[in-house]
């Protein structure tokens, strides 16, 4: 019953800017991987940052089912509860006894 949520993962494209140099394209170039049968939950709470403008960071960890490898890496965003998250960090892909992969878990952080 947990892993009920679909997300998109979105991966960049690259474009070059006015004066040749590669950055990332999240538009028409970014590639969309849809995703079923994930579980996506909040994590670690928010924090505010006011110094110089409001900014409140909130914490999200992405689960896999048992056996569910996932092509999500730690430059992608990620889609889900309808806003746009971004990774944090490496992807903990872990280890099944005998081969494979047990799950994945990923941190993801909501910049609003």
């Amino acid at each position: 019953m947990l892993y009920l949520q679909s997300i998109v993962i979105v991966r960049p494209g690259t474009a070059e800017d006015e004066y040749s140099n590669e950055q990332d394209d999240w538009g028409a170039g970014a590639t969309r991987i849809p995703v079923s049968g994930v579980n996506v939950q909040p994590a670690g709470g928010s924090s505010e940052d006011t110094d110089d403008k409001e900014v409140v960071v909130t914490g999200w960890r992405l689960y896999t089912p048992r056996g569910m490898d996932l092509d999500l890496r730690e430059t992608d965003r990620v889609e889900a509860l309808n806003t746009t998250l971004q990774v944090a960090g490496k992807v903990a892909r872990w280890p099944a006894p005998g081969g494979g992969v047990h799950h994945v878990e990923a941190d993801l952080v909501e910049v609003s």
